[in-house]
């Protein structure tokens, strides 16, 4: 293979047979002195958008000591949990033990490659379930909203909407056990629950009103779980998507009702594709947080006692918090577990962005 050619300084510059001098072509000239010029424009930008700046500095602020700081206690992942040392850095080096135990696990170790796949499929089962119905349900809503032309109902409605998302995890969860649970003798029926007792029968799946209720029951956990999701977050999710439709020119409405398209083929034709790239930013987002199922919903739904429910909602958070059914696990195990857990999600990120980039021509970087 023949080696590439290296510039050098005669490669920039043009030769006058007529003097035989040589001088720099005039974009050249130009390239240099924006060159010599960048950081002194860099640093006149900052001085005069300096209020931008400074609006900046509380992020970076969180950033720093919510983000990056507690990076280094990832350390525990590879130290010797052992070790009667309160410094992780100051323990005794254990490598990539903890990895290789709930990875391929061994005689005294099964029991922790058990736990640690069981709450991955969990993790990837019920964030497979919040993408597959939460990602489209924005969508719509903001196609819905789009239709509405009375300013007044669209802003009642969009206030109804948003407003589950700024209720606290906490309150979510009280709704619906409040909905969905059963009659123990100190408490009552719920709403939901009474319904499907009168619908269905009190002998049937749906409508038994035994133990703890619907809520609470391994079989319907994950579909509570995901529905509860949908009507906390798809609203105030919306609100990009609306951004985008409302954005579409109206000569493309008016191009598609000449041509002779109603409601439904403009919304194919002429509004999904104009948000198209919108939607696969926000899709390569959502996926980047598609293993990101945080332990406060499944503590919260599933009460101390109630074992049998974790074997459907035990987590890779809950697992790494070192409660209930995972006793074996401490906090070596738990940090390398959060670790591959969060390792899986940046390659899906990187996979779907690459995708994304090959088919639309249309990605996050």
């Amino acid at each position: 293979m023949a080696k590439s050619k290296l510039l050098k300084y005669d490669d920039f510059l043009i030769y006058d047979e007529a003097t035989g001098t040589y001088s720099l072509p005039q974009e050249q000239k130009v390239r240099d002195e924006t060159e010599k010029g960048r950081w002194k424009h860099t640093l006149f930008t900052v001085l005069k958008d300096w209020r931008l700046y400074v609006m900046l500095l509380p992020m970076l602020f969180i950033y720093f000591f919510w983000k990056y700081m507690p990076m280094t206690e990832l350390l525990a992942a590879f130290k010797n949990e052992a070790t009667d040392l309160a410094d992780v850095n100051a323990r005794d080096w254990f490598g990539l033990t903890y990895f290789n135990e709930i990875f391929f696990g061994g005689a005294t170790s099964s029991t922790r490659m058990l736990y640690f796949w069981q709450a991955f499929r969990n993790t990837f089962t019920i964030a497979f379930y919040n993408l597959l119905f939460g990602f489209p349900v924005p969508i719509i809503i903001a196609l819905f909203f789009n239709e509405i032309k009375s300013n007044i109902t669209r802003s009642i409605l969009q206030v109804c909407v948003y407003l589950p998302k700024f209720m606290s995890t906490v309150v979510v969860t009280t709704l619906a056990i409040s909905l969905f649970r059963a009659s123990n003798g100190a408490t009552d029926i719920g709403i939901v629950s009474k319904l499907l007792v009168a619908i269905c029968g009190e002998d049937s799946a749906l409508g038994q009103a035994a133990g703890g209720g619907l809520i609470f029951s391994p079989r319907y956990y994950r579909s509570l779980f995901v529905i509860t999701e949908l009507w906390e977050h798809a609203g105030y999710d919306s609100i990009v998507f609306f951004a985008a439709v409302i954005a579409v020119s109206p000569t493309s409405y008016e191009a598609a009702q000449i041509d002779g398209a109603g409601k439904m083929q403009q919304m194919r034709y002429v509004v999904l594709p104009s948000i198209l790239s919108t939607v696969v930013i926000m899709l390569i987002m959502k996926i980047g947080s598609l293993l990101s199922v945080g332990y406060e919903k499944v503590y919260l739904l599933c009460p101390s006692t109630d074992i049998a429910s974790y074997e459907v909602a035990g987590t890779v958070s809950t697992l790494a918090m070192n409660e209930k059914t995972m006793p074996l696990f401490n906090n070596g195990y738990g940090m390398a577990a959060e670790m591959t857990n969060n390792l899986i999600g940046m390659i899906l990120v990187i996979g779907a962005n690459a995708v994304a980039r090959k088919a639309s021509d249309v990605s996050l970087y």
